[in-house]
Parts: structure tokens; C-alpha cells; sequence
């Protein structure tokens, strides 16, 4: 928006009588309370929804008397921008705001916060509690509300498809339902053995009343089938790229999902990967991939796949890693949060889908798919899965084929029974991951982490329990002092040094822990504060071709 259509819109927002469900005045003229501000942004985006409109606002910088005084908040806008996957960090789907908008207006700087309607049938939360509005009063979501925005949209999966019938489904595919069901339900084996077709997919939950639902479609429909469910799609894409990002090869695979996942899992080359642990002389040899997991991954993409959004799932194979992507938020809104609840999530996107594949031992009935993924890859030593979230209708899981740093890797032989959450933050460190300030005073406190926030690495008694002293060397910045005398011993015994000479005298001792940038910025002030405030040496030449030479003779 321009500054006048901004000063347009803050017209009609201080029109209004009074402050609604959807807009807000706060002074806040230099600071205000980042939970209160999930908060908000929960409440306004529910509102938003239930009220049919457009946005909320949340405006700063104007008295709840609608006095424009002016406010301070995060001046610079990189500040504010930044706000913005602070706040979707935090939020269901990672939903953040439309936008932030700066007003200059004589008064003072006004700072509106355009935030988006809640999906139809997706309340927001934050931090995992649903917010609305009570007036111009900010508190929990009522029930009766948090039910109205979930029955916006019916079950997808749950509907039937008229013109289809048993003759749709594979034959092959129903054998395998029935030989899970009965192994998911063993006190129902005996009964299921009695029914016909019909009776065991009403059973199954994947008919109702005798008739062919899309879910019944996609996990046991013929490949032919498929044309049912258009426009939306049921398809399995995959695709192996070489090591520089190449298509070598990829294959298409549709109904029945039941039978083709195994399909999809014989395209993947899961080779054997070898490595030997300090301390043994016996290496440990094991796939790269756990076969459950890949099933477990790929089960939860047919489960929660928005296939209204009429896209494909995609496993995308390279050389040292399994990428799988469906279309659609992710409900849950955190995995730290699945994993901390291990419990059922509160909504799914296809229930019936869901149930269906849950009667047919395909996914976990208590929700702890997510967290025994992580747990198995834990257990064998390997990075723990990644998931991606940062997109509003995409979810990205990636699952390492080989080790990235050794010494995690030796951390989790010698400590089999590290908790999960500790292993997560050290996976984040190894893989350069920026933790936040919480998460790096938690590990410091415990002495396993070293280096300048936010480049860390294993602490030195890590690295001694893991038997790599000298990463841990390479990691450790020595004192301003060591790097001086480097610089004064360069120069008084070839006269002179230029800044090319002192960065290569220079660059591979500083620490490993510091990027490129880092590293030029560190000699930079080694070189200010020798020349200014220390005095030993002086430029002789120019600012742009430096030329420095001792000065005085001190040293």
C-alpha cells in the first residue's frame, strides 16, 4: 500500500465507534509484550474468519481514544520484517502477517499490522491455544466459535463418488486391506473373515452406506479409477537426481495407495552405509534408510495431502537424501509441539482418509508417527528428520542417507539414552541450524556447546568424550593477544605487510566457528585496534591499499 492509501485505510479504522473483534489501538510508543502480540494476532485471525472479513488490524502508535501519538516499536524495519517468522515460528501453519506497514504522518510513525483471516475450517492458534475476541476484550477462543470455523468445510476424503462401484476397486488391493485389518484388529479377525466386500469396507470405514468414497478410492481404487476423483489428483511422483541436481529418472504411481507405497519404496536405492566409532575396530554397518520411516513418511503424506489443491506427492531421491512433499499446511502448526504432546492432533484434514489408514494399520491411531520417525533415526545414529514449514500449503520432510558430523554421530553411540528433546537441539547444531536464545542457554547451562552465539559447536569435553580434540581446537577462538602478536611478528621480520598478507597469515587460525564475513570483520578490528588504540603499528599506505608497518619501534 502507498502512504495515502494507508492514511485512507487508518481513516476509516478510527471511523469506527469503538474497537471490534477485528481492530485494535495500542500506544506501545517503544516496546510491547511479544506473547500479547501472538496473541492478537490468533484472536484477529479467528475473528477475521468468523466475520467474513478481509484482515484484522492491529495498529500501534494510537490511543485506544484514537489519539495518534506515535510509536517507536521496532524502528528499523528489518526489525519488523523479522517479525514476521518470529510470529508464524509460533502459529498454526505457520501463518504469519499480510503484511507490516510503516505510516510517517506528522504526529508520529504508526505501525499497522495487516493479519490474514484464519483458512476456511483452520482456526489459528498460538503457541498451541486457539484466541478470539469478546468485543474489544482479547481471551480464549470460545468452544461454540473454535466448532463454527471447523465445519466451514466438510471431509474431502469422506465423499462419496456416485458412479463408482466395487468394480472400481482392486481385488489385490482389498486382499491386503483385509490381511491389515484383521492384523490392526485381531478380536475382529474371525468376524472379518465372514464378510462380504461390501460389509468389510463399511467396516473399514472406507464406505458409507454401501457406497465408494474418494478415501475407498485412494487407497484401494483401480489406476483407472483415478479419473473419479478429478479434478483433484492421487498420485505418487518419483524422481532421482544425481549429485549436482540432474533428473536421471522418475516414475508416476496412482491408486491403490495401499499397494503402490511398497512400489515407490523398491524405486529408492537404499544402500549400505558404513562407519566406524571411535574406539572399535569393528565398523557398524546399516542401510541408509530405515524402511518404516520411509513408509511412515509416505503414509502421512497420503493422509494429509490437501488434494484440493489438485498437486501430486512428491519423493524426490538424491544422493545422500529422501525428500517428500504434500500440499497443505501443517495442522499441528510445530513438530517440537507433536513430539512434545505425543498425543492425537486436534483436527485432521482427512478424517475419514485418517481413519481409514488407521483400521488398516497404515498410521499410528495416538498420533506418535512423528515422534517414533525421530526416534528411529536417533537410534541409529543418523541427523534427525527435517521438516519444512515455512510455506502456508507445503510440508517438506527430508530424511538424511548419510552421517554429517562425527562427533554427533559418537555423542548419540556413547549416550543411547540422550532424551529426545537434547538430541533435537544438537541435530539443529550440526546441521548450523540457528537456535534461539531459550534453546541456547539451555544447552550452554549444560556445558554442551561452545563458540560465539549463534555459531556454536560441541563443548570441549564433548569433543574429548567423542575423540575429535582437534575440531573442538579448530572451533575455539584463541585470545585477541595470540592474533596481535601473529601480525607484529609478520611485520617485524618482512618490514611490511598488506591486507591480502595478514589475511592469509590469519584466516585459517581464527575460529571455525565464525562464517567468511565473520572472519574479515574480525582482522579488520585486530588491525583498528593495533593501529588506534594500542599503537604498535601504523598504515603507510592508503585506506584502499594498506601498507602496514611498525610504528616507533614499539611493540
Amino acid at each position: 500500500m502507498s502512504q495515502e492509501e494507508l492514511k485512507k485505510t487508518l481513516d476509516e479504522l478510527l471511523k469506527l465507534p469503538k474497537e471490534t473483534e477485528w481492530v485494535e489501538f495500542k500506544e506501545a510508543s517503544t516496546s510491547f509484550d511479544f506473547h500479547k502480540l501472538g496473541k492478537y494476532f490468533s484472536a484477529f485471525s479467528n475473528e477475521s474468519n468468523l466475520k467474513k472479513q478481509p484482515c484484522g488490524w492491529l495498529v500501534f502508535g494510537v490511543t485506544n481514544r484514537k489519539e495518534i501519538v506515535g510509536s517507536a516499536y521496532r524502528a528499523q524495519r528489518a526489525h519488523l520484517e523479522s517479525l514476521k517468522g518470529e510470529i508464524g515460528g509460533h502459529t498454526t501453519g505457520n501463518l504469519t502477517f499480510l503484511e507490516i506497514h510503516e505510516l510517517k504522518l506528522p504526529e508520529g510513525r504508526v505501525v499497522m499490522f495487516q493479519i490474514p483471516p484464519a483458512p476456511r475450517g483452520q482456526p489459528i492458534a498460538w503457541k498451541g491455544h486457539f484466541y478470539g475476541r469478546h468485543g474489544d476484550e482479547t481471551g480464549p477462543l470460545t468452544l461454540q466459535k473454535l466448532e463454527l470455523i471447523r465445519k466451514q468445510t466438510g471431509d474431502w476424503s469422506s465423499e462419496i463418488c456416485p458412479d463408482a462401484s466395487m468394480d472400481d476397486l482392486d481385488p489385490q488391493a482389498i486382499k491386503k486391506a483385509r490381511h491389515e485389518f484383521k492384523s490392526k484388529n485381531p478380536k475382529l479377525a474371525e468376524d472379518a473373515d465372514k464378510w462380504d466386500d461390501a460389509t468389510f469396507l463399511n467396516k473399514s470405514r472406507l464406505a458409507r452406506y454401501g457406497k465408494i468414497t474418494r478415501a475407498a478410492l485412494i487407497l484401494l481404487g483401480r489406476e483407472e479409477s483415478e479419473h473419479f476423483l478429478l479434478p483433484a489428483q492421487a498420485r505418487i511422483t518419483w524422481v532421482l537426481k544425481d549429485e549436482k541436481g540432474r533428473e536421471k529418472d522418475y516414475a508416476h504411481f496412482g491408486p491403490p495407495f495401499i499397494l503402490n507405497v511398497e512400489k515407490v519404496l523398491s524405486k529408492i536405492r537404499n544402500l549400505n552405509y558404513r562407519y566406524l566409532p571411535d574406539g572399535t575396530l569393528f565398523p557398524i554397518e546399516i542401510t541408509q534408510y530405515d524402511p518404516w520411516v520411509i513408509r511412515e513418511a509416505l503414509h502421512n503424506c497420503i493422509a494429509h495431502q490437501n488434494y484440493e489443491l489438485h498437486g501430486r506427492i512428491n519423493v524426490v531421491e538424491s544422493a545422500d537424501a529422501l525428500l517428500f512433499t504434500n500440499l497443505g499446511s501443517f495442522l499441528p502448526g510445530s513438530v517440537e509441539r507433536v513430539i512434545e504432546q505425543d498425543s492425537p492432533p486436534d483436527t485432521y484434514r482427512n478424517h475419514y482418509l485418517a481413519h481409514a489408514m488407521v483400521n488398516l494399520n497404515m498410521i499410528d491411531t495416538i498420533g506418535s508417527g512423528i515422534r517414533k520417525m525421530f526416534l528411529r533415526q536417533k537410534e541409529r545414529f543418523f541427523p534427525l528428520p527435517d521438516y519444512n514449514l515455512k510455506s502456508s500449503d507445503r510440508v517438506e520432510l527430508r530424511v538424511q542417507g548419510k552421517i554429517i558430523d562425527a562427533n554427533y554421530t559418537q555423542l548419540l553411540v556413547q549416550n543411547p539414552d540422550m532424551d529426545l528433546s537434547v538430541a533435537m537441539l544438537l541435530d539443529k547444531v550440526q546441521k548450523r541450524i540457528r537456535l534461539n536464545k531459550e534453546q541456547h542457554r539451555f544447552l550452554k547451562q549444560r556445558d554442551l556447546v561452545e563458540g560465539r552465539y549463534p555459531n556454536l559447536y560441541l563443548a570441549a569435553h564433548v569433543a574429548a568424550l567423542t575423540g575429535d580434540k582437534t575440531a573442538y581446537i579448530k572451533n575455539r577462538a584463541f585470545h585477541d593477544r595470540h592474533y596481535k602478536d601473529m601480525v607484529l611478528a609478520y611485520i617485524t621480520e618482512f618490514k611490511q605487510a598488506n591486507r591480502r598478507d595478514i589475511d592469509k597469515l590469519l584466516f585459517d587460525h581464527l575460529s571455525d566457528a565464525l562464517s567468511e564475513k565473520q572472519k574479515m570483520n574480525k582482522i579488520r578490528n585486530i588491525l583498528y585496534a593495533m593501529s588506534k588504540k594500542d599503537g604498535n603499528i601504523k598504515n603507510a599506505g592508503s585506506s584502499k591499499n594498506p601498507k602496514w608497518v611498525l610504528f616507533g619501534g614499539k611493540k
